[in-house]
């Protein structure tokens, strides 16, 4: 199912609209992202932001081994991201330290990366915001388009990606804000449980809505379902 606005009034001189595109863990987004960076789409992701915001040398890196300690530093030198991950996971104390140190600096980086979007003329930037609602930031995006997927498929997938336990899996599901609930506050829903096939056709249908969705939120409506094609 997607659910798509259509704005009461069209925006003669169209400006860049920006889309946040988020989803739980293994809902499947990063693979919805990369299809609409195929279309034409300019796409960043915030989990590329983070690791800039953390990379060595950078103040967000020195925070963070002062926060958590030389245990999260990899054979590399850079964060094991994996180790830190469960941290936080298992910790919400761990967790809500992160996010003051990493959160500001990644919001300045989204900034930046939207501001050269519109500086560039581009018809629309997309952000992979994976915390978007937990976050409390859907007001800062023109659309919001979430990706949905089964629970348990999304379990399947963590397990898959991450070499997880399912009890791992579960556990990092349950400290982000239950589907149901952000269903109701995306203005696009694309569910993603099935084939690869149904997800890039489902996104190149969305993408050209996109394409013709005037730059105002606050003015749009849900008027419609597209059912799968």
């Amino acid at each position: 199912m997607i659910r798509l606005v259509q704005k009461d009034e069209k925006d003669e001189k169209r400006s860049t609209l920006t889309v946040a595109v988020t989803g739980g863990v293994g809902s499947g987004k990063t693979s919805v992202c990369e299809w609409f960076k195929k279309l034409g789409a300019v796409v960043v992701s915030a989990d590329e932001l983070a690791r800039d915001a953390a990379a060595p040398g950078t103040a967000g890196f020195d925070k963070i081994l002062e926060a958590f300690g030389k245990q999260v530093l990899g054979a590399d030198g850079t964060l094991n991201r994996q180790l830190l991950r469960r941290i936080i996971t298992l910790d919400r104390k761990a967790r809500k330290t992160l996010e003051r140190i990493l959160h500001p600096e990644i919001s300045e980086l989204m900034l930046q990366r939207v501001a050269k979007a519109r500086d560039d003329r581009e018809p629309m930037v997309l952000l992979e915001v994976p915390l978007l609602f937990e976050l409390g930031i859907p007001d800062r995006f023109d659309v919001v388009v979430l990706v949905n997927a089964k629970r348990q498929v999304q379990v399947n997938r963590v397990m898959a990606r991450d070499r997880v336990s399912r009890e791992d899996a579960e556990a990092l599901l349950k400290v982000q804000i239950p589907n149901e609930e952000k269903i109701t506050q995306a203005d696009i829903v694309i569910e993603n449980s099935g084939s690869l096939e149904w997800m890039r056709q489902t996104v190149e249908k969305v993408y050209q809505k996109l394409l013709e969705q005037p730059v105002q939120k606050k003015t749009s409506k849900k008027v419609k379902n597209i059912k799968k094609p």
